[in-house]
């Protein structure tokens, strides 16, 4: 019941995002569950993950580098090219350029295990990218709008302490000295996140109904801009670096499927309700397109394509040694 409630999250949100639209009047008011429920979901993801997992950081640091700075050149540098071409108002392009600026996603972890990836390199992408947002994610919002819109760096770095690193660890903490209480019940929590992130898009589209209206198709042509190029250079850096077939799979999710949550607690309390509207579509839309990219991928078994890559290696020597002899 559970696992069919999160894996319908996408149609879940689209629902309570057109009851909102329709009557805001019953979602707009409640701006201030947005930063608890964000921080519920962050504690749940704490609670998910093990210290073992964060141990895997040892076991691949090159990986986990790559991926790392990945999430945080793409994503911005795509979200600040969309806004030029695009040429945003102020107020979508900064909560573009701060959802490009955030970590990455917990969804990722899931379309990730379906799309048959590295799911403990995702999970350890998604907590190292989560961990360095306290000053990732304030920095380059300033580098790529701090000469257009005032950026509050300090009380940016505060908010994501206090919202995201707090309750992280303090999730790992309780699923580190409580973990036989909290096995039987770690499946409740991914629920838990997907029931409040669809309340969270359902108040910031019932906040924004009348300014989507006016720039609704303009701010979904923005977001499926930006996923599509955050998935399609994470694949395709990884396989120009000669990685394997399931890493390259793993560092796209990770790269392209952000933290929305986080970019609209973030809009709300630093710049504009307006500014939150990118995140909370995005929020839909990456879930779909990670979906359905997932159902492709699924269909094609990556073993057989690294076995694949790594023979070709050994032929191409050999042919290249012959041409040189």
């Amino acid at each position: 019941m559970l696992k069919n409630f999160t894996s319908l999250f996408p149609l879940w949100a689209v629902i309570l995002s057109a009851i909102a639209y329709v009557y805001p009047e019953y979602f707009a008011p409640h701006q201030g569950l947005i930063v608890p429920f964000l921080s519920l979901i962050m504690l749940g993801m704490g609670v998910t993950l093990s210290v073992d997992s964060f141990l895997e950081v040892l076991k691949r640091p090159s990986v986990i580098f790559l991926g790392t700075v990945m999430k945080y050149t793409i994503m911005p540098l795509s979200a600040w090219l969309v806004c030029l071409v695009l040429r945003l108002p102020a107020d979508l392009m900064t909560g573009v350029i701060l959802l490009g600026c955030c970590p990455g996603g917990t969804a990722s972890n899931v379309i990730c295990y379906l799309a048959k990836g590295d799911v403990a390199l995702s999970i350890v992408l998604t907590s190292v990218s989560t961990l360095l947002a306290f000053l990732a994610t304030p920095f380059l919002t300033w580098v790529f709008i701090g000469q257009t819109v005032e950026v509050d760096v300090m009380g940016m770095l505060i908010s994501v302490v206090n919202v995201v690193i707090v309750p992280v660890v303090l999730g790992l903490a309780i699923s580190y000295f409580f973990e036989k209480q909290i096995r039987a019940v770690r499946d409740i929590f991914p629920a838990i996140s997907a029931a409040a992130i669809v309340i969270i898009i359902a108040v910031i589209i019932g906040t924004n109904s009348a300014n989507l209206k006016q720039s609704g198709s303009l701010v979904l042509l923005a977001v499926i801009l930006h996923n599509g190029l955050g998935l399609a250079g994470g694949y395709l850096v990884a396989k120009a670096l000669k990685l394997s077939e399931t890493e390259a799979r793993t560092l796209a999710i990770a790269t392209g499927m952000q933290n929305s949550g986080l970019s609209v607690a973030l809009a709300i309390k630093h710049f504009t309700a307006v500014a939150a509207l990118p995140g909370a579509i995005f929020s839909i839309w990456h879930n779909l397109s990670g979906a359905f990219l997932a159902g492709h991928w699924s269909k094609t078994g990556v073993s057989d394509i690294d076995k694949k890559e790594k023979s070709e290696v050994p032929a191409k020597v050999g042919i290249y040694s012959k041409k040189l002899g």
